[in-house]
């Protein structure tokens, strides 16, 4: 199976989906990943963007990912980009993997550029779409420290309905998140290991398993 992760920025893959993106590789799944923005000067230095793209190669590189689709989109500022060039690109990624499974973002995120790159998503499988056949599935991940910093509404709370068990996984998924040096929180903050144990846990909890995954099933084809 053909499995595409869409990421508005390097390490919401991890956070959201890093132990199912292992147990599909580990599964013999061709994964592929999608990172859509990237940083710039000068609001970060040229020192912190090149560490950045060093540490996404040794994630790439960790995951085993098939394709890896390297876009320059602004960071923070995907809110100013015209949605029609996100979704050619999507549409062109797409095209190219063939994903018979998508996962992206959630749609209530508190981050602007997450919610661009779920409407980008949407809007470019569409079923009326030729270029996008073949997708079957398409889930949203929750990503810790934007997911949960959203004041709940109806239109905005995360209402997971697919679970996957991930316990063999969640120590690599945890290696990897502290590949990106940065990024990783102290405990008791939201991106501390710690905290992303301990979400897994309860997610596992839910469905009588020792550590998983949740996501939100918006559309499939059986």
């Amino acid at each position: 199976m053909r499995v595409l992760v869409i990421a508005p920025h390097p390490d919401d893959e991890t956070l959201g989906c890093g132990g199912t993106l292992l147990k599909h590789v580990a599964a013999g799944d061709s994964a592929s990943w999608v990172i859509v923005t990237k940083a710039y000067e000068p609001r970060w230095s040229a020192e912190d963007i090149a560490r950045r793209e060093q540490q996404i190669e040794r994630v790439s590189a960790a995951y085993g990912f098939a394709k890896r689709f390297r876009l320059s989109f602004p960071a923070a500022r995907l809110d100013t980009v015209p949605i029609e060039d996100l979704m050619a690109t999507f549409n062109e990624i797409v095209a190219d993997v063939k994903p018979e499974w998508i996962y992206t973002v959630h749609a209530g995120d508190v981050h602007s550029d997450h919610r661009v790159v779920f409407e980008a998503t949407t809007s470019a499988v569409k079923s009326f779409n030729s270029a996008n056949k073949g997708v079957s599935r398409l889930l949203s991940y929750e990503t810790i420290s934007s997911t949960d910093a959203t004041p709940p509404s109806p239109t905005t709370v995360f209402l997971p309905n697919v679970y996957c068990d991930i316990t063999p996984f969640l120590e690599r998924k945890l290696e990897i998140m502290s590949l990106y040096e940065g990024e990783v929180h102290p405990y008791p903050l939201p991106r501390a290991l710690e905290s992303i144990r301990a979400l897994a846990r309860f997610r596992g909890a839910t469905v009588a398993t020792e550590y998983a995954e949740a996501f939100m099933l918006l559309r499939e084809l059986r």
